[in-house]
C-alpha cells in the first residue's frame, strides 16, 4: 500500500478537495489489473471514514494507523459483513445478536450469508443488541460493530467458516458464508444508529464501485481499439471499417460521459470532506442524488460496454486469454453490489422528497454547467432544457409517496440529462471540436425521456396469478408438472 491508494484520500492537509480526486485517478489505473483487491480497499476506505467520523478516540487510535497505513506489514483492510439469508439490501430483518460483556465489550452470534473480504483482519457489521430494556426490531434496533477476526493467538475470533461462495465472478476475491459464536466485537457510534452509521460505508464504497466500472470500461475499449488497428477483414483494418468505426465510436462516448460524472462527483465529495466545520448544504444535497444516480448508471453501462467490448473481437472475445470474459464476469457486480438499480433508483428520491424545495439545486447545476455554450452546443443545451422541463413536472407531481414504477426510468433520466450538461461543460472548457460532437452524440444516442404513467398491465405480464390473484412464479398453480427450484 505504499502507493498511498486508501491514505491518499485523508491527505487533507496536503490535496485539500482534491484529495479524493487523486485517490480514485490511481484506483482507476490500479483496478482493472488488481485481482478484485480493489473491493476489500473500498471497503477498508468505508470503515476508515466511517471511525473517522463515529469511532472515539481509543477506535481511532487502534484502527486508523492500519487503515491509513502505507506499509504493508501494518496494512489492514476491512471486511464488510452485513447480508444475512433474510435480505442484503433490507437490512431490517437482521437476526445477528450482540451481548454484552462485563468489560463493555460485546459478544456477536448469528449467521452471515455473504461476507466480502473474509481475509481481511477486520470488518464492521450490524447487530441487534440484546437489551430487555431497549430492544428494538427493525432497522431502528441495529447497531454498528467493529469486529477482529482473529485473536491475538491467530486463531479465529469465534467464526465458523461454513463456505466459500462459488460466483459468477470475482473469484480471486475469498466471499463467505459464516457463523459468529460468541465473536469479540465493539460498538462504533450510539446503540440502535447502526444504519446511519454504516451508511458512510454505503456512500465511500458506492464511488469505488464507480470507478470500477468506468475502469472496466476503458480497459475492455482499449483493448478492442488496439485489435481493430492490427486485424484485417475483407481486405481492410476494422479500424478503416465504417460500422465497426461508428460501434467503437458509441463505446467511447459512454465511457467520456461516465468518466465526467465520476470526476463530478469526486470534485463534490473531496470539497464537502473539507468543509467539516462549515457545511455546503447544496453540496450535500447534490452527493446524496448523484451517488446512487452515479453507482447505478455506472454499473449498468459497464455491462454493457464490456459485452459489446467481446463482441467487438468477434470468436476471440469469447477466449479467456483476450481477458475480456474475465473482465466481463467481474463487471457484472457493480450492478449489483452496494444497492442493486432497483434499490438505488428508489435511493435517488428520498432526499428530493426529504427535503422538499433542495431539488432546484441539481436543476441550478445542470444550468451552471452549459454556461458559455454556443455553435453548435445549443443543439445540446436545447435538448437538456427540454428534459429538465419534463423532470421538473414530474418531481411536481409526486407528493409523498416514491412512485416506485418508473423510480428507474426517472433515474435513468436524470442521470442522462445531467452528465449531458457535464459534457457541455468539457466542451466549452477544452474548445475542441472532438468534444463538442461527443455532446452532440450523448444526446443522440441516450434518450432522456421517460415516462411517470403506470403501465397498464405489469402485475399480469410479470407474473402469472392464479384463481384467487395470487401471483405466482410459474403457472396458475393447477399445473403439477412444475417443479419449484426454491
Amino acid at each position: 500500500m505504499w502507493k498511498g491508494l486508501i491514505s491518499l484520500g485523508y491527505q487533507r492537509d496536503k490535496y485539500g478537495p482534491y484529495a479524493r480526486l487523486y485517490q480514485h485517478v490511481k484506483l482507476y489505473l490500479f483496478n482493472p489489473s488488481s485481482a478484485i483487491y480493489s473491493c476489500p480497499l473500498a471497503m477498508t476506505d468505508g470503515a476508515a471514514r466511517l471511525i473517522e467520523l463515529f469511532g472515539d478516540e481509543s477506535d481511532k487510535q487502534e484502527y486508523l494507523p492500519h487503515l491509513l497505513s502505507r506499509d504493508p506489514q501494518q496494512f489492514w483492510t476491512s471486511g464488510q459483513w452485513m447480508t444475512e439469508r433474510a435480505g442484503g439490501s433490507d437490512v431490517a430483518n437482521t437476526e445477528t445478536i450482540a451481548k454484552k460483556s462485563s468489560d463493555g465489550r460485546y459478544e456477536l452470534y448469528g449467521y452471515k450469508y455473504f461476507t466480502s473480504s473474509v481475509t481481511s483482519e477486520m470488518a464492521l457489521l450490524l447487530a441487534r443488541i440484546d437489551d430487555p430494556q431497549n430492544f428494538k426490531l427493525g432497522s431502528k434496533g441495529l447497531s454498528t460493530f467493529i469486529i477482529k477476526t482473529r485473536k491475538q493467538d491467530g486463531s479465529l475470533n469465534n467464526i465458523i467458516v461454513h463456505r466459500l461462495k462459488d460466483k459468477l465472478g470475482t473469484k480471486a476475491l475469498p466471499t463467505a458464508e459464516l457463523e459468529l459464536t460468541g465473536s469479540e466485537a465493539k460498538l462504533v457510534g450510539n446503540a440502535n444508529r447502526g444504519v446511519a452509521i454504516i451508511s458512510t460505508i454505503l456512500n465511500t464504497t458506492r464511488v469505488h464501485n464507480a470507478v470500477a466500472s468506468i475502469s472496466a470500461m476503458r480497459r475492455g475499449i482499449a483493448i478492442v481499439r488496439d485489435y481493430s488497428s492490427r486485424r484485417k477483414v475483407f481486405g481492410k483494418f476494422l479500424c478503416d471499417q465504417p460500422l465497426h468505426v461508428t460501434t467503437l465510436s458509441r463505446l467511447e462516448v459512454t465511457f467520456r460521459g461516465c468518466l465526467y460524472f465520476l470526476l463530478d462527483v469526486l470534485g463534490i465529495l473531496g470539497k464537502l470532506e473539507v468543509q467539516v466545520e462549515k457545511s455546503n448544504f447544496q453540496d450535500e444535497f447534490m452527493l446524496r442524488i448523484l451517488t446512487p444516480l452515479l453507482k447505478l448508471y455506472l454499473g449498468k453501462e459497464s455491462v454493457a460496454v464490456m459485452s459489446e467490448c467481446l463482441e467487438a473481437l468477434g470468436g476471440l472475445g469469447y477466449m479467456e486469454d483476450t481477458d475480456l470474459p474475465r473482465l466481463f464476469r467481474d463487471v457484472q457486480v457493480t450492478s449489483i453490489w452496494e444497492g442493486t438499480t432497483n434499490v438505488l433508483s428508489l435511493d435517488v428520491w428520498r432526499p428530493i422528497l426529504g427535503t422538499p424545495g433542495n431539488f432546484s439545486t441539481f436543476i441550478s447545476r445542470i444550468f451552471k454547467n452549459m454556461e458559455g455554450a454556443h455553435g453548435k452546443l445549443e443543439q445540446v443545451r436545447k435538448v437538456v432544457e427540454i428534459s429538465v422541463e419534463r423532470i421538473q413536472k414530474h418531481v411536481e407531481s409526486v407528493k409523498a409517496e416514491i412512485p416506485e414504477n418508473s423510480a428507474r426510468d426517472f433515474a435513468y433520466s436524470l442521470a442522462r440529462t445531467y452528465i449531458a450538461s457535464l459534457m457541455v461543460c468539457h466542451a466549452v472548457w477544452s474548445k475542441q471540436e472532438k468534444d463538442v460532437n461527443m455532446a452532440l452524440r450523448w444526446v443522440h444516442d441516450k434518450p432522456m425521456e421517460f415516462s411517470g404513467e403506470i403501465r397498464p398491465g405489469d402485475r399480469e405480464i410479470a407474473m402469472d396469478v392464479d384463481a384467487s390473484g395470487r401471483m405466482r412464479g410459474v403457472g396458475d398453480g393447477t399445473s403439477t408438472q412444475v417443479r419449484s427450484l426454491y
